[in-house]
């Protein structure tokens, strides 16, 4: 779906090339979804499941990390001491229970951690996606994750192809890249009665000094910066907002984008269709404008569009005020 200027349109995601203009400055999250779900036994009998979130001390992804902040099921069960097995790849014993629910856990593998969490973890899908077949799990990693980080993935990535980034080289569509690593904060849901109480969680971000010098040169000559996906959105912007323009380098940001905000860099945006009370349509609601985005939500209904990660996207332009 389309959005400009309030006029709604619908065309496949494919022809983004077509929607897009040739002078368009692209940026792109290069993040990859790493393998954080992991199923073991606990020591005293039944299963225990720990979600890796980032390594305790650093939000940046340490493939030799023995110690990490990880949410875990069943809570009641792992708590301090708590030990969880994992068959003959060693085991993990929880540290610390945090007020949050997380739970700081370290790991006793007999390999190397990155190895061993790619061999016996599997990917974190959506509650929502109950199937875990490897095509699923392909399909959750875009063509370009490079880094890996994330424990979900920037889902607007996932409608790319080789053939449509192909397309956009041949029309001279410049691209660049970021990387947002995505934690759970991002999708939990808002719990606060006010929006403006809602705590975003802090998410680590790495912006290349050739995508800074592209968003420059962009600006200086009036092109559109479209930023593909939230994430990307919020690197951008957190960056500019904390840092007081978009700086080269790893930076973190717990910027929470809500009505009001006052946007720096992005101009469009490519998304998906987000979950009720999420701060995800709290964002763009912000970008585009409310009445834009409830209309927008109500065609999507009207005509079936697929919602959430595996869904339909749309593309925004900011909501001139």
């Amino acid at each position: 779906m389309l959005s400009q200027s309030g006029a709604e349109r619908h065309r496949l995601f494919r022809d983004l090339d077509r929607v897009l203009r040739p002078d368009d400055l692209v940026v792109l999250n290069e993040t990859a979804v790493i393998h954080a779900r992991l199923n073991g036994r606990l020591a005293g009998g039944g299963r225990a499941e720990l979600l890796l979130l980032h390594p305790v001390g650093s939000l940046r992804y340490d493939g030799a990390a023995r110690r990490w902040y990880a949410l875990a099921r069943p809570g009641r069960r792992l708590r301090e001491g708590a030990r969880v097995t994992f068959g003959e790849e060693g085991e993990a014993v929880v540290r610390a229970v945090h007020e949050d629910g997380r739970r700081e856990v370290e790991f006793f593998f007999r390999g190397a951690f990155d190895e061993t969490i790619e061999r016996i973890g599997l990917m974190p899908l959506p509650p929502y996606i109950h199937s875990d077949e490897e095509e699923d799990r392909k399909r959750y990693q875009s063509i370009f994750a490079r880094v890996p980080g994330s424990v979900a993935a920037p889902t607007a990535s996932l409608h790319f192809s080789p053939e449509l980034l192909l397309r956009l080289d041949e029309r001279g569509i410049e691209r660049r890249t970021l990387v947002l690593d995505i934690g759970l904060g991002t999708f939990r849901p808002i719990a606060t009665e006010r929006i403006d109480d809602h705590e975003m969680h802090e998410e680590r971000y790495d912006i290349p000094v050739a995508t800074v010098a592209a968003i420059e040169a962009a600006k200086r000559s009036g092109r559109r910066i479209v930023a593909v996906g939230t994430t990307v959105l919020r690197a951008l912007e957190g960056c500019a907002l904390e840092r007081g323009g978009v700086v080269a380098g790893e930076g973190s940001t717990k910027c929470f984008i809500s009505p009001g905000f006052e946007f720096q860099v992005v101009d469009a945006l490519v998304t998906n269709f987000h979950l009720p009370r999420s701060s995800l349509l709290v964002l763009v609601s912000a970008f585009s404008g409310r009445e834009r985005m409830l209309d927008a939500y109500r065609e999507a209904v009207e005509r079936s569009y697929r919602f959430f990660s595996f869904g339909d996207a749309m593309f925004l332009e900011r909501d001139a005020k």
